[in-house]
């Protein structure tokens, strides 16, 4: 019984460590006081939402952020898939120093990324904008769809593959009645991941948009003015919510797929 009321204690006191500062952000988003963190804060008000829905520059950040995440799903889609293809099913020399080399970006620091691309963008004198964004955030958001699609592929038998082909399928409808339905929730799951990684993606972006402001780096911008503290909150607190729905989504399907581990 002590052990189990240690336990519970133990997990409350991680999730308060955890998700307290997201709870101070949803409570001074309705501060009437906009200078200042004071608390508790003077008076609750709702007028601040209103000031962020007129916000053209908020708008015109979302609206990138939103491009860049969908177009770096995209491609992590497709690139992440085709080398977990080839890992699993081709033997060659040095298979597993290139798969570690496909997961190495994920755990490199943001920093030491943006520098390698802004320095690489720059020998090629590419303008920064919203292809170099992209790239950016494909090095990690490749990753994650790699890892889950590797591993949806490790559970799928080789049997299967040989046993389509011996009832005459060819390689398409191979992969159309046999691969495809085993992969899709693992794509699913990992591009909801990689779309979540790039929507709140900060200092990669840093190094590689140029003059263009993702949402991120518009609520980054917006923490040296006073004044807009509630409105930053109130753009925190849809990033939050942005993010969390396809991480929870991805959880959910990953975890009914009994892949959770290689999603997370």
């Amino acid at each position: 019984m002590r052990a189990r009321v240690a336990l519970f204690l133990a997990s409350a006191a991680a999730l308060a460590f955890l998700h307290l500062p997201m709870a101070i952000i949803l409570l001074y988003a309705f501060t009437t006081d906009d200078r200042s963190y004071g608390f508790p804060p003077p008076a609750l008000t709702t007028r601040w939402f209103a000031v962020a829905w007129q916000r053209a520059d908020l708008w015109q950040a979302l609206e990138l952020s939103l491009r860049v995440a969908a177009t770096a799903t995209a491609v992590a889609i497709v690139l992440g898939t085709l080398a977990a293809a080839a890992v699993w099913r081709s033997r060659f020399f040095g298979r597993n120093a290139i798969s570690f080399l496909l997961v190495l970006p994920i755990a490199l620091p943001g920093i030491v990324t943006g520098i390698a691309l802004r320095s690489a963008i720059g020998l090629a004198e590419i303008p920064f904008g919203f292809w170099t964004i992209v790239v950016g955030h494909a090095t990690f958001c490749v990753v994650v769809v790699y890892n889950n699609a590797l591993a949806r592929f490790r559970r799928t038998g080789s049997s299967l593959l040989e046993a389509s082909m011996d009832l005459g399928a060819n390689s398409f409808q191979t992969f159309r009645y046999v691969l495809l339905p085993n992969l899709a929730s693992a794509l699913l799951a990992g591009g909801m991941l990689a779309f979540a990684l790039s929507f709140d993606e900060v200092i990669v972006t840093t190094f590689t948009a140029g003059r263009q402001e993702t949402l991120p780096i518009w609520i980054f911008s917006q923490l040296t003015r006073p004044r807009d503290r509630p409105v930053t909150n109130i753009v925190a607190i849809f990033v939050i919510a942005v993010t969390f729905v396809p991480i929870f989504l991805a959880h959910r399907l990953t975890r009914s797929k009994g892949d959770a581990g290689s999603a997370l």
